[in-house]
């Protein structure tokens, strides 16, 4: 029985089980429709950014073909030539792809936003069932089996089921309604039992501790979950009639802005929408600056596997191989024998680092020369980069071919774009964006492409004499006696430094790789404090209760286990610690978690101490030996952070119950040493005797099965605490 088709596809009425057994098809964005990578993607398409020294459309496609897609269409706009170059250089189309999924690109200069995008789709006919739509800056690892039953499953008893969003829990902060991917707090009402999607606001005002929902809603729907803590995974199994919805409404731009708010408030057609939730899996998009450094991390730290660099090889990419602590090396790397590469740190084919140098928790791409002392911290150092003797690197990314003169400094935040020079001793002052490109005299909106000005296409170099620097910063001028005053202008920069919007610095924080600086952590702590008439801490925790559990709503509002997503954030949290992130601003964010959570002092003390044995096994070798050194070496640096949290008897019982409970189930590599850790934490102060006692006391009638450790330590509780 053949098929019905639509120009777009099949319809709705199409036989469900033919519609089955159609081919499972994708449509790739290759086209963010943003600003937000610019200066960088003046020259260079988002989707091709190297992630982990892996293309980012490289972990879509990968991801595309482990679930099972056979054909997908890679719609390209800004840069197409080189997107094209890339999928048949990584071996993803042409004669050599020898690979089960058919990749095809489909190629529009017209396209300005989404919406646009999949009306050329629908115009070219090629869709002929459901489909993924996904965008090209997505790394995930999640299986689509059961959501995409679940789809099929609706779609049978509803064709008016049009589309199934992918979603997972990521709590945004209390102090700056932003994700862990910088991304703004999205407030969504989901339907408990048939998980439809009733209510989706991405830019809710933070403001206000409500939102508003329409009376209809709440009639129609007795219960619903209203959550704040999703995230949004930009990846969705669409029917059909999707494409040709955005055909039929011009003003459907944005994907969620505009066709699911549409969607959303439309009753007159009926059609719905639904979410599908992850829970052990992992889904992200690099959206901005601050995601790709997240998403960077968990790609380095093994939470994207098997999406992760000594898996992932493409084309002519060289192979990684992992090592202790995080640390992936490829073959042919010179190392310096005094060099140190700290953890979670990616070193590339053909790079040479030289003597004293450290790097910690950084990328180091291909080809790149890295002189004598020099220190990069939680950075991105792309292709072909020289950084001469003595320079410092602090959370930034520089990109192919830039060239840093001795001495440079380039401060936290910065973003140099392509074949950037950087004279002798030059500081460049924080959030800095340099390009050899200048800025556009009118920027568009967020839903223009890349090189939506055409004023900004790529062109030659400018010659040196025109440099400028039209930064608002006072920065260092160049000692470098090679590089003249026509070269580096008054900055020392070989390049245009743009200036910040109309936020200026003060917002660049918000979506920056840097961390978030202490002294705005603070200062989003006092607002919170003071929001209240005495802005004491207990009626922000009475504020924060109030929201959740209201009896008098009409909204019931279904909470998960709340200690396990807050242990989770935690550890999050403490991991970017591990990459940087200052002690004192660990703790006002994870003070700021429990604030969120309305949990005790004695929660975090329990989640702390997790994160810190967690990292300890990480950074272990297999044998019980290094196990018990890398723990004492953990504990003894954390020791202040640890006991920020444990100033009662309870709290440091905390600690004990905690480990018991990893011992027993989580981490079972440290059960053996219980007894050999116990005394240590008694020595560093960390439990008190009382701690120690009381909790012995507490087991002495326990079940056997419960004694384990207690019998375990009891020759160091009867001879050092019982003496």
């Amino acid at each position: 029985m053949s098929q019905k088709k639509s120009r777009g596809g099949a319809s709705a009425g199409d036989d469900a089980d033919e519609l089955s057994r159609s081919p499972l098809q994708a449509v790739l964005l290759a086209d963010s429709f943003t600003l937000k990578f610019r200066p960088i993607t003046l020259e260079r398409p988002k989707v091709l950014l190297p992630l982990v020294s892996v293309p980012m459309i490289d972990y879509t496609l990968s991801w595309l073909e482990t679930s099972g897609v056979e054909e997908v269409f890679v719609f390209c706009c800004a840069h197409a030539q080189q997107v094209k170059e890339h999928l048949q250089d990584a071996g993803w189309t042409g004669k050599p792809a020898a690979r089960e999924m058919a990749v095809k690109t489909v190629e529009s200069h017209d396209a300005i936003s989404a919406g646009d995008a999949l009306r050329v789709m629908y115009g070219r006919g090629v869709i002929n069932g459901d489909f993924i739509l996904i965008s090209g800056d997505t790394i995930s690892n999640m299986s689509l089996k059961d959501a995409l039953q679940e789809h099929k499953d609706r779609r049978k008893k509803d064709p008016l089921a049009v589309m199934t969003m992918i979603i997972k829990q990521s709590k945004p902060s209390v102090l700056t309604q932003q994700t862990r991917l910088g991304n703004d707090e999205i407030v969504m009402a989901i339907a408990p039992e048939t998980k439809e999607l009733l209510y989706y606001e991405d830019r809710a005002d933070a403001s206000h501790l409500c939102v508003t929902i329409d009376k209809d809603i709440l009639a129609s729907n007795p219960t619903l979950q209203l959550h704040n803590n999703m995230e949004d995974c930009y990846i969705d199994i669409c029917s059909p009639e999707v494409l040709s919805l955005f055909t039929d409404n011009f003003d459907y731009q944005h994907l969620r802005r505009h066709f699911v708010k549409g969607l959303l408030v439309d009753d007159i057609m009926g059609y719905k929408i639904y979410t599908h939730e992850i829970h052990s899996s992992y889904a992200a998009r690099v959206d901005n600056f601050r995601s790709y450094d997240t998403v960077s991390k968990d790609i380095i730290q093994r939470w994207t596997y098997p999406m992760v660099p000594d898996v992932l090889s493409f084309g002519n990419c060289h192979e990684m191989k992992l090592h202790r602590q995080g640390i992936y090396k490829a073959a042919d790397v010179t190392l310096s024998h005094s060099a140190h590469i700290g953890a979670n740190s990616v070193i590339g084919n053909g790079t040479n680092i030289g003597e004293q140098c450290k790097v910690s928790n950084s990328v180091i791409g291909e080809g790149c020369s890295i002189g004598k002392n020099v220190l990069i911290h939680g950075s991105y150092i792309w292709d072909n980069v020289i950084i001469e003797d003595g320079c410092k690197v602090s959370n930034s990314l520089v990109c192919d071919d830039v060239h840093l003169r001795a001495g440079a400094v380039v401060e936290p935040g910065c973003i140099l774009s392509f074949k950037i020079k950087v004279g002798k001793n030059v500081v460049v002052p924080a959030y800095s964006k340099v390009s050899l490109l200048e800025k556009p005299s009118n920027e568009d909106s967020d839903e223009e492409l890349e090189y939506a000005d055409t004023n900004s296409a790529v062109t030659d170099s400018p010659p040196f004499s025109s440099m400028r620097n039209n930064a608002d910063h006072p920065t260092v001028e160049s000692e470098d006696e090679d590089l003249g005053a026509s070269e580096t202008g008054t900055s020392g920069v070989l390049g245009y430094i743009w200036a910040s919007g109309d936020t200026g610095t003060q917002e660049e924080w918000r979506q920056s790789i840097a961390p978030i600086p202490k002294e705005k952590l603070q200062e989003l702590q006092h607002a919170i404090a003071v929001d209240d008439a005495d802005g004491s801490e207990e009626d922000l925790n009475n504020r924060l209760r109030e929201a959740d559990h209201d009896n008098d709503s009409e909204i019931s509002v279904v909470e998960d286990d709340d200690y396990t997503k807050f242990e989770k954030e935690v550890e999050e949290t403490f991991q970017r610690a591990l990459d940087g992130v200052h002690q004192d601003n660990l703790i006002l964010e994870i003070n700021a978690l429990r604030l969120s959570y309305s949990l005790q002092h004695a929660d975090c003390a329990g989640a702390v101490f997790y994160s810190i044995m967690r990292s300890a096994l990480v950074a272990a070798q297999s044998t019980t030996e290094s196990l018990l050194k890398a723990t004492a070496d953990a504990l003894t640096k954390w020791r202040d952070l640890l006991r920020n949290y444990t100033k009662t008897v309870d709290e440091e019982m905390e600690i004990l119950l905690k480990f018991e409970e990893m011992c027993q189930d989580i981490t079972k590599e440290f059960s053996a040493l219980f007894s050999k850790i116990l005394p240590y934490l008694y020595d560093k102060e960390l439990v008190s005797e009382d701690a120690i006692l009381r909790w012995a006391e507490e087991k002495a009638n326990a079940d056997e099965s419960d004694k384990v450790f207690v019998k375990q330590s009891d020759a160091f509780i009867q001879v050092y605490l019982l003496h």
